[in-house]
């Protein structure tokens, strides 16, 4: 079935606010949604439904089985496999009127201007506080609009950063709010959703608030969260805007960004003398008296992986005293990122200090 326009987006069209104007200035609109999880997922779903005519998907990690129950547009037989990937094939086949592109790779300090370049606005669907900093960043001295949305347990968070303004200075951004990691609601002290837990029903509103904010920015109507920031607790349907007053310009975000590495703490504080990277495995692995020396544990389940593991034993049923330990040989613990695969490391350690035991920096997800 080759539909029309006019079939598929009557609905909005009907709306005299969007009407033909409107929806084509969705066709022409250009959005990147990094992270294509919880938030990032839906966002992207309803963008290209509303006729969002380019999308830019960005997303390292693949899908676990515990994603399921809020990462709706997932189903079971894609666990393991890609998330940018998997929600790029599910928007083409129900979106024909958006062109829609995807990127396996994490965002970084050294590729974000590149991607952020040719895009109207910028969709921050994010789990991790370095990187929303990053995006934030990024965006304030490029001149680009920012999205941002954030959860955590019952609460959510909404702002639409960095606008134009019609007295041609840039609305406020994330710093204006939280002006560096440690004051953010979001404090690295703050468990993420996979130790804290979350209700679905909040993971989907706080999205579709992100998606309203973007099409009142695409269409021009209505009034965005521009200058403040909308907290919504789920569990008592309240909720309140705090005011921003922009202090954080332009120059002071680009110092910030010179000496910033936007490292995620935890991996920054991980002992170095314990890791083994990407190119230091495939070198070892590439030789086979050393790869035979090798003990590989995958701590996570349905992992893609690109080598063979000896074991595969999730974090939360690690126990080094059930490990059948050989001196002779080098352990090294394997997951998406390298956060429970360092765990796993640190329990070997700890009960076997003369082991060698090495975590994969950056997991999987590095190795290319």
């Amino acid at each position: 079935m080759k539909p029309t326009k006019n079939q598929l987006f009557n609905r909005q069209i009907t709306l005299s606010e969007i009407g033909e104007v409107g929806q084509q200035k969705l066709q022409n609109a250009s959005v990147l949604v990094v992270g294509c999880g919880g938030l990032g997922s839906p966002i992207a779903v309803y963008l290209a439904s509303s006729g969002v005519g380019k999308l830019h998907l960005v997303d390292f990690d693949t899908i676990d089985i515990s994603n399921l129950h809020r990462q709706v547009f997932y189903s079971l037989k894609d666990v393991g496999k890609p998330k940018s990937k998997v929600l790029r094939k599910f928007i083409k086949e129900r979106a024909p009127f958006t062109e829609v592109n995807s990127m396996n790779k994490p965002i970084t300090k050294e590729n974000v201007f590149e991607l952020i370049e040719n895009v109207d606005i910028v969709v921050d669907g994010t789990d991790s506080l370095p990187t929303k900093y990053l995006l934030n960043d990024a965006c304030v001295i490029q001149n680009k609009p920012l999205v941002y949305g954030s959860l955590y347990k019952f609460d959510g968070y909404v702002a639409t950063f960095n606008v134009l303004q019609k007295d041609g200075n840039y609305s406020a951004n994330l710093r204006d709010a939280f002006p560096d990691f440690s004051s953010s609601l979001e404090s690295t002290d703050i468990p993420n959703c996979e130790e804290a837990g979350t209700l679905n029903s909040i993971v989907g509103i706080i999205a579709m608030q992100q998606v309203n904010e973007v099409l009142k920015i695409i269409t021009g109507i209505g009034k965005p969260l521009t200058n403040e920031l909308l907290i919504y607790n789920s569990l008592q349907n309240t909720q309140f805007k705090m005011k921003l007053k922009s202090v954080f310009t332009k120059e002071k975000i680009k110092k910030i960004f010179k000496v910033q590495t936007y490292v995620d703490v935890v991996c920054a504080s991980q002992n170095a003398d314990w890791q083994i990277s990407a190119a230091e495995l495939k070198q070892r692995l590439s030789f086979r008296t050393q790869s035979r020396n090798l003990e590989i544990i995958a701590v996570l389940e349905n992992l893609k992986l690109p080598f063979k593991v000896n074991q595969t034993i999730h974090i939360n049923n690690f126990d080094a005293e059930k490990i059948d330990i050989d001196y002779n040989k080098t352990y090294v613990m394997v997951c998406q990122r390298g956060l429970n695969s360092y765990k796993a490391t640190e329990k070997l350690k700890n009960k076997y200090p003369d082991l060698k035991v090495l975590n994969l920096t950056g997991g999987i997800s590095s190795y290319e």
